[in-house]
């Protein structure tokens, strides 16, 4: 089956060559290959003014990562189940209030943990220009 044709408006039929160094051809492809756009695509939206984010999501196989998940869900079930009691008018005993600060302080704990573990992945995908810095997030390319 043939590719459709498109609207005579739509289809892209004048031409600019461009010259770069080598340094600045692989920064662009870098950047292109970083948005996930082709180069010509990629070119085209910086010739026009368009913005063009990338945001990068860091995925890690790390086991103690896996189990900091894990802990921050158990502790969020036992949060909820406290703020649950005390929102249904449950008293505030002593130990209810023991165990919060216990979970408090888990989270915190936990907290610093990913801190220290993320600190080898904070400069992962950065621009050589640092005005285009990247944002970490999800995956998309999205264009405005």
């Amino acid at each position: 089956m043939a590719r459709p044709k498109k609207e005579k408006e739509l289809k892209r039929n004048n031409r600019i060559t461009l010259r770069f160094t080598d340094v600045e051809y692989e920064v662009i492809t870098e950047n292109a290959k970083a948005a996930k756009l082709p180069l010509a695509e990629y070119a085209r939206l910086q010739a026009l003014n368009k913005k063009i984010s990338v945001k990068y999501e860091i995925v890690a196989d790390v086991p103690e990562l896996k189990k900091l998940i894990a802990e921050f869900g158990k502790t969020g079930s036992n949060l909820n189940q406290i703020a649950h009691h005390l929102n249904q008018g449950g008293q505030q005993t002593a130990e209810i209030l023991k165990t919060l600060r216990q979970r408090l302080a888990e989270i915190y704990e936990m907290k610093y943990a990913v801190i220290k573990m993320a600190g080898s992945f904070s400069t992962a995908g950065q621009y050589a220009d640092n005005s285009k810095r990247a944002s970490h997030g999800g995956t998309e390319t999205h264009i405005t």
